[in-house]
């Protein structure tokens, strides 16, 4: 049966305008640039990613299953890559990322924002279905509405069916814990960091010296040992540095990395998480970093309560740009 909202779709399936094209992409991966003569006569999906998003990171088994299955029928899938921090404009870093997340589709490089200008668009990930026409006639921002997606782009192929994928994500790209989740997104760089309470305060660009307050209270986070803070990450100057965060989630993830492997350990409350590891470190706390991406960190298996997630650096040049949670 289709759904009730699909029902009459041209009403349910407005055109919203017309389809963008890809003329402002500073590069591709698996394939060639994609012209309008190329693209027009297909139902073309449009997704905007950056890397290290957990967010889309999260949708990306759905966009891998649409592209296996409908390909075929007609569906053309473009992965339009719009980097956040200044490591994700690399081409090699993006090349690797891609493969080690499986996406085999055309993807546009989108380092100069003229591809997400073009779109309007404002979101990581989102989301723009077009028609055989070239008009675009159905978009979603975030996660979620999977379903209802799929649907759209089965009516826009016109397949009858009403069957939709199922997915085996990987520990990374399994749905956050909404219910529990009471900790947003937060940076380590000066430009956008919310609740740094170490006492010194940000020294902007310069190494300073950094003590860990007495008491953090909740979504606080610290520095301890020698650090830089740049507008985008916070380095670390000598072996021993601490990073800290009060939070309450079932998941915290870092987007981190550094030039050389670099050694840490991750305390829950003092102790080693045990099974609350994430995939990125083992049950006594230990991983290490190397590639800039996002690593997770701790994944509870249990009762969600207020957590202090103390990462030690055993080695120098730790960079820290963001905490993430699900």
């Amino acid at each position: 049966m289709t759904p009730h909202w699909l029902h009459g779709a041209e009403a349910r399936l407005p055109v919203e305008g017309e389809l963008p094209g890809f003329d402002g992409a500073t590069g591709w991966l698996n394939s060639p640039p994609l012209t309008e003569e190329i693209t027009r006569g297909k139902v073309v999906l449009v997704n905007f990613w950056t890397y290290t998003c957990v967010n889309w990171l999260r949708q990306l088994p759905y966009v891998r299953a649409w592209a296996d299955k409908y390909t075929d029928q007609g569906l053309l899938v473009v992965g339009v890559h719009t980097p956040e921090f200044g490591f994700e404009q690399d081409l090699e870093n993006v090349r690797r990322e891609a493969r080690g997340d499986r996406v085999d589709y055309p993807v546009a490089l989108d380092n100069d924002y003229a591809i997400w200008r073009a779109f309007d668009n404002h979101y990581w990930p989102a989301i723009y279905l077009a028609d055989a026409e070239g008009m675009i006639r159905y978009h979603h921002f975030g996660e979620d509405e999977y379903a209802r997606t799929e649907m759209a782009i089965q009516r826009l192929l016109g397949d009858a069916r009403s069957d939709v994928v199922t997915v085996k994500p990987r520990p990374i790209e399994e749905p956050g814990d909404y219910r529990t989740l009471r900790s947003p997104e937060n940076y380590t760089g000066y430009a956008r960091s919310e609740q740094f309470r170490s006492p010194e305060g940000f020294a902007p660009e310069r190494s300073q010296q950094y003590t860990v307050p007495d008491h953090l209270g909740f979504n606080d986070w610290a520095l301890g040992g020698q650090w830089t803070i740049g507008e985008q990450a916070t380095t670390s100057n000598a072996a021993g540095g601490r990073i800290l965060n009060r939070f309450h989630a079932r998941d915290l993830n870092l987007v981190m990395g550094a030039a050389a492997p670099v050694r840490f350990q991750l305390l829950l409350d003092g102790e080693p998480p045990a099974a609350a590891h994430g995939d990125d470190l083992d049950a006594d706390g230990y991983g290490t970093i190397g590639d800039r991406r996002l690593y997770q960190l701790v994944r509870q298996p249990g009762h969600i309560a207020d957590r202090t997630a103390e990462i030690t650096f055993l080695d120098p040049g730790a960079e820290i740009y963001s905490f993430t949670f699900g």
